[in-house]
């Protein structure tokens, strides 16, 4: 039982992708949430969330530290869904936190962790355009960079787009293959 690194697009659909893939991986699922409910427009993002996932998965709120979170939670869950590493790279830079260090500390949680299958959630940002200002150009590479280190780690990897996943390392689940062949018919 290897971790799971399932990246995409914003509104790709890697997170329903990945609550199916937690929700077949385990019968004591957490749901991990890295987000900050910032503004009024972030409440009700986050509220919508927990409404549509409550009566499925154990949630924790995290938004910083996520190897301790990681580590706790694997005392009685038997999956863990992280959602999302972008928001929790966000959340490091704005706290004026070292992202490298942290990501250490998670691979090396990651690598720890054998009671409970971790399933990674993360944007994708490097597939556009390189960003016009500093700040943005180094959230892009240090995200880039976790991604990278936590894919091979990564039992198996997924880049999900339009709500279709592409296996990039690992095995396809098998109802997501047999969905794609419907798709393709």
């Amino acid at each position: 039982m290897g971790h799971v690194l399932v990246l995409g697009g914003a509104r790709s659909g890697k997170t329903s992708f990945a609550e199916r893939l937690a929700m077949r991986a385990g019968q004591r699922p957490a749901y991990l949430a890295t987000a900050e409910a910032l503004d009024a427009e972030m409440r009700e993002r986050v509220r919508a969330h927990q409404d549509q996932r409550a009566s499925r998965f154990f949630t924790i709120e995290e938004p910083l530290e996520l190897s301790t979170a990681l580590i706790k939670a694997a005392l009685d869950h038997d999956v863990i869904l992280v959602d999302c590493l972008t928001l929790w790279i966000t959340n490091l830079i704005m706290a004026e936190r070292n992202v490298a260090e942290a990501v250490d500390e998670l691979i090396e949680t990651l690598e720890a962790i054998d009671r409970a299958q971790v399933v990674l959630v993360s944007n994708e940002v490097g597939l556009g355009i390189v960003p016009d200002n500093a700040m943005a150009r180094m959230f892009r590479d240090l995200a880039g960079a976790a991604h990278q280190r936590l894919a091979e780690i990564c039992t198996d990897v997924f880049f999900v787009v339009a709500g279709l996943p592409m296996t990039l390392k690992g095995e396809a689940p098998a109802d997501e293959v047999v969905q794609r062949r419907v798709f393709e018919a």
